[in-house]
Formats: C-alpha cells, sequence, structure tokens
C-alpha cells in the first residue's frame, strides 16, 4: 500500500509522479496545488532540495473538512476548486496561474516570490496578465499589493518596486546621499534613463525578469560602457542585494560613492544593522 486507500502494482522505489497520482486519489476528490502542480507542468525546480519537492500539495474544496492526515501529503483548502482544475490531466492540477499563484504567495521571501512569478512566465505557461486576472479573484490573498506591483513591473518591462525597494531599504534608512533618479541624458547610444546617479557614481538597478535574453544584457552593457566614457563608473544591482541584503549593500555602496568622493555618512538602520560591525575600504 503507497498510501491509505492506494496500492501500487510493482517493488521499487515509487516515482515522484505515482506519488502525486496517490496523493490525489487519497484525498479524492482533490488535484495539485502550488509546486506539486508546477512540478508536474514543468518538472523539478532547479536548485530546490530534493526532501522538500518530496512533499505533494493538494488542493480540496473549502467546503469540505480537512481529511485525516496522509504522509507525506499537504492538504489545502481553497475556493473556487472546480473552475480553477483542469480535471482532464493526469493527474489533476491546477490551471498553470492559479499554481504559480499559490506557490508564490506561499514563498518563504520576497525574492523567492519574484523567483516563481518570473519563472512562470518565463516558461510561457501564462503571463502576467494573466496572473494579475488570477489574482483578482482572490480578495484576501496575502502580500496582495506587493504582488500587484511586481505583476505590473513583469507586464511593463519597468523595474519600479526595485526602485522603490533600493529607496526604502538601502538609501534612505542607512543615510546615503539622495540620488538623482530617472535622470534622462543623451549618451552616444542615443537618449538613456539613468536609474540613480551620485555625481560621477550611478547605481543602475536591474529589475529584469529574465537574464538570458542576449539583447538585454547587450543593451545593459552598452548602457555601462555609456557611463564609463562619460568618466563616470556604474555598479549594477539586482533582487537579492535590494531585497535579501539591504544592509551589506549599504556598506558596499557607501565605500563605491566615497570612491568617488563622495562624502557618505552612512549609518545603521536597526540593532542589528551590517552597517554596525562591516567596514568597506
Amino acid at each position: 500500500m503507497l498510501l491509505p486507500g492506494v496500492y501500487i502494482s510493482h517493488t521499487g522505489n515509487p516515482t515522484w509522479q505515482q506519488l502525486a497520482w496517490a496523493a490525489v486519489l487519497a484525498t479524492w476528490p482533490a488535484a495539485l496545488c502550488g509546486e506539486s502542480a508546477l512540478r508536474a507542468y514543468d518538472g523539478p525546480v532547479p536548485g530546490r532540495r530534493r526532501a522538500e519537492q518530496q512533499v505533494v500539495h493538494v488542493a480540496i474544496d473549502r467546503r469540505r473538512s480537512v481529511p485525516a492526515p496522509v504522509p507525506g501529503v499537504t492538504v489545502h483548502q481553497v475556493a473556487r476548486l472546480e473552475e480553477s482544475v483542469l480535471w482532464n490531466l493526469g493527474p489533476p492540477r491546477q490551471r498553470y496561474a492559479d499554481a504559480v499563484l499559490d506557490a508564490a504567495l506561499s514563498a518563504g521571501s520576497e525574492l523567492e516570490r519574484v523567483a516563481v512569478l518570473a519563472r512562470g512566465c518565463g516558461t510561457r505557461g501564462t503571463t502576467a496578465q494573466q496572473l494579475t486576472t488570477a489574482l483578482a479573484r482572490r480578495p484576501r490573498a496575502p502580500h496582495r499589493r506587493w504582488t500587484e506591483r511586481v505583476l505590473c513591473d513583469l507586464a511593463e518591462g519597468t523595474c519600479s518596486v526595485l526602485e522603490h525597494g533600493y529607496l526604502t531599504r538601502v538609501e534612505r534608512p542607512h543615510g546615503l546621499p539622495r540620488a538623482a533618479r530617472q535622470q534622462r541624458e543623451r549618451s552616444v547610444s542615443g537618449v538613456v534613463y539613468r536609474d540613480a546617479t551620485y555625481a560621477t557614481a550611478v547605481v543602475e538597478l536591474d529589475g529584469r525578469m529574465f537574464h538570458d535574453e542576449h539583447h538585454a544584457r547587450d543593451r545593459d552593457l552598452e548602457r555601462d560602457l555609456d557611463v564609463a566614457a562619460s568618466g563616470r563608473t556604474t555598479v549594477r544591482l539586482g533582487w537579492g542585494q535590494v531585497l535579501e541584503r539591504p544592509c551589506t549593500t549599504a556598506v558596499k555602496v557607501a565605500a563605491f560613492l566615497r570612491h568617488h568622493e563622495i562624502t557618505v555618512e552612512l549609518r545603521p538602520c536597526g540593532p542589528t544593522c551590517a552597517a554596525k560591525r562591516l567596514r568597506v575600504a
């Protein structure tokens, strides 16, 4: 017996697909949801530990009582189950957009949520517009406003969430000088807008969700070369530096600005801030 009421007709370890089917049948009527639905669509998530991906997440209708615990299975009660599931697939699973949203909203950090949303759009299984529509059907979704803003970034190709994060998490709370934002310049390559300019130092916020596009990378390198041609220097920050490591990023940006003879009165943002213990020459 693989799970209560579910049997397997061979010896040896079951495949993940068999475990997923068993989880659905043991909690029937149910369907794969969140990370498990995405795994059924796209395969294992790179970089995730095997043990984390072995847990099978299934959704049941919110009006049902939660069934008795099933080993290796996590049960989620969801509203409007019927309309959000593709019952003809094997195993049945949430529609792609709903699975992406569930996985993103349950992620442990903002960076992880961004990664899930970006990966969902990058597989071409859904779009930012479809995710926004799916989110609109969930008036009580956690992290709702933040997620809406990230989806706007995805849809419009902007990095406003990242720029706002840099201002409110890195620059302002650590006493860095106030940058000139979205400064319009005419460069050798044409008119460009710099994310954050400090005299001869430029900070670019790389909010692009997909980094494997050759033309996008080429444009970034060209922008950096234009800055260097004007006698200035660029540093390029991403989601990890701004959202996950804002304090150490502030220390390093302060050092970068001082190298450009820009006065910086770095201050810690709190009792555990890295600015209290780190000094970068």
